[in-house]
């Protein structure tokens, strides 16, 4: 199917967000189905995505695979899969995926409506699905054009276990907003963050630039360095003529040392529960809220945000605490 026989397959529906749709390798995301869909070189459709909460309840023979328990359908799948002779997998973010028939699933955090109506972060995880052709099915998340629209690349790949360190296991850290968390002050170089945590990274994260001018040809741009031992990721700004330092720190939440905000615990705890302290906090002294990518909360001037982080079927609070001048994007 084209873009156009995907529309009329879907009631007419507009691809409010979308990339190069019938011009070749492309996606839309058709946002009141809850799907996106992706083109490959000939305009043909070769892959579906199906949102957790918007998207339709596919079923595949007697497994309903969306909007559930994560576990839940990894049991089930498994159990299809032993009936049927096929081999399950998994996959970068430790889901199951079975190339026989071109199923990763995923999961992610689970929204509700507030009494006030407002949109609000649950506790728990729900599945999600990408579906995609045979030619892709060997592997979904490597191929073109699904490396396109969902490059994960630079993830950090899970085994299928999410372990949550123990509140007492967890180091105390101070924060002071701006300028530094535990051993970490913002414009540290690399060699400094390593130094103050004792630790070499696990794993990088950077790129090369696209060439241009003002950053330099074939110079690796440092972005992350990932501490396991700590529980923590250093964010680097750098740019040509300046080499990288630190901007920005996320605890990790499940494994990640405990930060205090004026009493309220915002490392491992229920991310609904630091919502609602957070928010609270915020009422009483009138101060600002800021929401950044995906929901995240942050008191207003701190630079400071409360991520979710997934354990399992359920998610725990994590944090990303940046200087002045960071922009959080996510």
């Amino acid at each position: 199917m084209n873009s156009d026989q995907v529309a009329t397959a879907l009631d007419g529906a507009v691809a409010y967000v979308s990339q190069g749709l019938g011009s070749g390798i492309g996606w839309g995301c058709y946002s009141d189905w809850g799907v996106t869909a992706v083109y490959g070189e000939d305009s043909g459709l070769v892959a579906v995505a199906i949102d957790a909460m918007d998207g339709p309840l596919v079923r595949l023979r007697d497994v309903e695979l969306i909007a559930r328990v994560p576990s839940e359908v990894r049991s089930d799948i498994h159990d299809l899969a032993r009936r049927e002779g096929v081999s399950v997998r998994v996959n970068w973010s430790g889901d199951p995926e079975v190339e026989a028939w071109g199923v990763s699933m995923g999961a992610t955090l689970e929204l509700g409506l507030s009494p006030e109506g407002y949109v609000e972060r649950q506790d728990t995880m729900v599945t999600n699905a990408l579906i995609v052709g045979s030619e892709l099915a060997a592997d979904p998340y490597g191929s073109e054009p699904i490396i396109r629209r969902w490059d994960v690349r630079e993830r950090d790949p899970n085994a299928g276990a999410w372990p949550v360190k123990a509140e007492q296991e967890r180091l105390r850290w101070d924060w002071t907003p701006l300028e530094s968390i535990g051993p970490l002050r913002f414009g540290m170089c690399p060699s400094q963050v390593a130094a103050a945590l004792n630790e070499e990274p696990a794993a990088r994260r950077g790129r090369y630039p696209y060439g241009g001018p003002w950053e330099g040809p074939g110079e690796w741009i440092l972005h992350a360095d990932r501490f396991d031992t700590a529980g923590v990721t250093a964010h680097y700004s750098c740019g040509r003529g300046h080499p990288p330092v630190l901007g920005a720190v996320t605890v990790d939440g499940r494994t990640g040392p405990q930060v205090e905000f004026d009493g309220i615990r915002l490392i491992g705890m229920p991310v609904s529960a630091v919502d609602a302290a957070l928010t609270q906090h915020i009422e009483d002294r009138e101060m600002g809220l800021v929401i950044g990518c995906g929901g995240d909360l942050g008191p207003d001037g701190l630079n400071m945000y409360v991520r979710a982080a997934r354990a399992g079927d359920t998610a725990v609070s994590e944090a990303r605490f940046c200087r002045a001048e960071w922009e959080d994007h996510g």
